[in-house]
């Protein structure tokens, strides 16, 4: 497996934000049950779920833990020489207090409207802790994936405080990341995340991750790199990046 494959599937996982998770059925033994979930990734880079506590593949889960998350690119034409992704994982529900208040915190930034479905009914945060993944990255490029997830290192209280000062302060940088990556400008983009390669935009419910033209270590090297990428004309690549 090289880094660069493990790379792609990981920007995959980071650029989209609902699969189809499989679990073993409870009621039907012997079938897998596949759902439709949105998901995040949480600090240590694993998916992050808010699932409702009479949902079948909750029911499932809580027999057993073995799950798979597939993830497809979306919008392609011929979904087979497209980017997919199938993460085997074994899912954990969220208990401890101060766990579940993180868990929501990351999670409502990426699905405001999830507030209203954890509040007023039975839902709990699950996290889905990688075993192996299988990445396809089209016709002839796949691979087995071992360590697929990288640990965001800036969650906490210095993202929240890089995307407090980016949508307060930043608003045009912003639209004009927007517009260097093709996006919609309608309704106004609102930055929900930044990890170390890039960071996610959500303009009304859709997400989209956006990578930075280098790996960022320090929230130093992150301002680096949006401004400029807000000075650009054009997406730079790694190959553009100033020292």
């Amino acid at each position: 497996m090289s880094v660069k494959g493990a790379k792609h599937a990981r920007e995959l996982l980071l650029k989209e934000y609902r699969g189809v998770l499989s679990t073993h059925s409870k009621a039907m033994p012997g079938f897998p049950f596949g759902s439709v979930v949105p998901y995040c990734l949480d600090a240590a880079g694993r998916p992050l779920i808010l699932i409702s506590r009479i949902a079948q593949h909750t029911h499932n889960l809580q027999q057993d833990a073995k799950c798979s998350l597939l993830v497809g690119e979306r919008g392609a034409d011929d979904v087979q020489a497209a980017g997919r992704l199938t993460l085997l994982a074994e899912a954990r529900q969220i208990t401890e207090p101060a766990e579940v208040d993180l868990a929501a915190a990351r999670y409502y930034r990426y699905f405001p409207q999830a507030i209203d479905y954890h509040r007023t009914h039975d839902f709990d945060f699950w996290v889905l802790e990688p075993i192996r993944a299988r990445y396809i990255g089209g016709f002839g490029a796949i691979h087995w994936v071992d360590q697929l997830v990288l640990a965001n290192d800036f969650a906490g209280e210095a993202e929240v405080g890089m995307l407090e000062h980016m949508n307060s302060d930043h608003a045009a940088a912003i639209a004009h990341y927007v517009e260097l990556a093709g996006l919609p400008s309608e309704p106004e983009a609102e930055m929900v995340g930044i990890d170390t390669e890039g960071f996610h935009l959500r303009i009304g419910q859709i997400l989209h991750w956006l990578p930075f033209p280098t790996s960022c270590n320090n929230p130093g090297a992150v301002r680096q790199a949006l401004v400029q990428l807000a000075r650009a004309t054009t997406w730079p690549t790694s190959g553009d990046a100033q020292p």
